[in-house]
């Protein structure tokens, strides 16, 4: 009724839809009517909401296209990771906190969501444009890094429950060497199995879908375990089946189910937000909120400048990168600091 209703007010706003869910969220949660108890089960359909997503970007992904957009994607990706890690680092140290407070922030700063930008630019229908699918790329890239961080900083001792609530924990080698195996079963699937299977479960088309919701929640739920995270997974097994001639006809019956889905999401990260504490920390909160919300598009917009595309693109695809990620939180709440920053 919530999600209807701010649904029905947000479109008559001509706001995305993705705005009203946020709002679902926040007034479901605790700040407001605080009528969200059911943890566990809207977890559950959040996860799966996010592997269906993710699974729906990589069924479109293009692989003539990944080689083309492979440079510039992984150089922004990585140079916004640096960017962001080192100065959120030396401004945390300016604002009075210790090394391992503003390592913790600095790390957490680096996350950009996935999640809610492929959904914006999805509602925009942007995602097939230059920028969104750059943007696609570097979040990626982006993901992939930040993850390996958390590895490293637990494999250090520092923050191993955040690691493992995050991203299923593990070590680099481990890591790395599913991300190869999960390749692979993707590489020899396309080979040898994709157009054949898809082809006897099309005669079903509710076989079809059951199976597209499967293989994104099984390859989600091992690159989680591994430590590769559930949008890496959830993307290849998109990927798997995005050279079949039935790829348009899942992603059609999917999208409906994905929106479902993702709306217990929205609500699932509101109920974690307690807006009274907002006012706790005004002054680091404003210093780092002008520093993502201005530094992350500058870099993202010069270093794609420096490669050749026009600022048009280069300030389209920065600004997905102006806000941090909801798993953010998980350095920053293991390290057992005070993270309403």
């Amino acid at each position: 009724m919530l999600a209807a209703g701010i649904g029905l007010v947000g479109l008559l706003l001509r706001q995305p839809l993705i705005v009203s869910f946020i709002a679902v969220g926040l007034i479901a949660g605790p700040s407001a009517l605080d009528v969200v108890h059911s943890d566990e089960q809207i977890d559950l359909l959040s996860e799966l909401g996010i592997a269906v997503l993710l699974f729906l970007v990589g069924i479109k992904l293009d692989v003539k296209l990944i080689r083309s957009l492979g440079a510039v994607s992984l150089l922004t990706g990585l140079g916004q990771v640096a960017f962001t890690s080192i100065f959120g680092y030396l401004i945390g140290r300016v604002l009075g906190l210790g090394n391992t407070t503003s390592l913790y922030v600095a790390v957490a700063l680096t996350f950009s969501s996935t999640i809610i930008i492929v959904k914006l630019l999805s509602d925009k229908r942007e995602i097939d444009s230059l920028h969104g699918q750059i943007a696609l790329g570097f979040l990626i890239v982006q993901d992939l890094v930040v993850v390996l961080a958390m590895i490293v900083l637990s494999a250090i001792g520092i923050g191993a429950a955040g690691a493992g609530s995050a991203h299923g924990g593990g070590s680099v080698p481990i890591a790395l060497s599913s991300g190869v195996a999960m390749v692979a079963v993707v590489v020899f699937f396309v080979r040898y199995v994709a157009n054949p299977l898809t082809e006897r479960l099309a005669r079903a088309p509710e076989l079809l879908v059951i199976f597209a919701i499967s293989m994104a929640s099984m390859f989600a739920a091992f690159g989680d375990i591994v430590g590769l995270g559930k949008e890496v997974g959830g993307l290849l097994a998109g990927v798997a089946l995005a050279s079949t001639p039935y790829r348009e006809t899942i992603a059609a019956r999917l999208a409906p189910l994905r929106d479902f889905l993702l709306l217990f999401f929205f609500i699932s990260l509101g109920s974690a937000l307690d807006l009274s504490l907002l006012g706790t920390h005004v002054t680091g909160a404003i210093v780092f909120s002008l520093f993502v919300l201005i530094g992350n598009p500058l870099i993202v917009l010069a270093i794609m400048g420096a490669m050749g595309y026009r600022k048009r693109t280069g300030f389209l695809a920065g600004l997905t990168v102006a806000q941090i990620s909801e798993f953010g939180v998980y350095p920053l709440d293991a390290s057992k600091l005070n993270c309403y920053l």
